[in-house]
């Protein structure tokens, strides 16, 4: 018994360090100097973001999530972020949450309003570049 307590202990310990992981990604749009870093920490949208950038994944593709207004220290040329719980992938979307990064970043003051309601951000022209590791 005392045995198969500690088997659930080490499992339980491990199943949270690997629902713990995160990973970042970047994404440009049409026009953009430079890459938008966003983090992940749900595994499959990790897995999706891994899969896009390696081709196996051609359907949902592009980057959607809630904007966040504050900077961080990972994504350094913007003044927003995307929150981690509310991004994911899409192949379309509707036009009203369509934006490029360089817009979005001008009218940042807008955004939540009748520029991209809610706060949602779903840039038609967003492709992933690559995986970025954070040190």
């Amino acid at each position: 018994m005392k045995l198969l307590l500690t088997l659930l202990v080490i499992l339980l310990t491990f199943s949270a360090f690997v629902s713990a992981e995160e990973a970042y990604f970047a994404f440009k749009t049409h026009g953009s100097k430079h890459d938008f870093v966003f983090k992940l920490t749900d595994l499959n949208k990790i897995e999706m973001a891994r899969d896009i950038l390696s081709g196996k994944e051609t359907e949902n593709t592009h980057v959607m999530g809630r904007i966040k207004l504050k900077g961080k220290d990972y994504n350094p040329h913007y003044s927003f972020h995307l929150d981690p719980d509310q991004t994911s992938f899409f192949k379309f979307a509707i036009e009203v949450c369509d934006a490029t990064l360089q817009y979005a970043e001008e009218n940042i003051d807008e955004v939540g309003g009748a520029f991209l309601p809610g706060n949602i951000f779903c840039p038609w022209s967003s492709q992933l570049t690559k995986e970025v590791k954070i040190k």
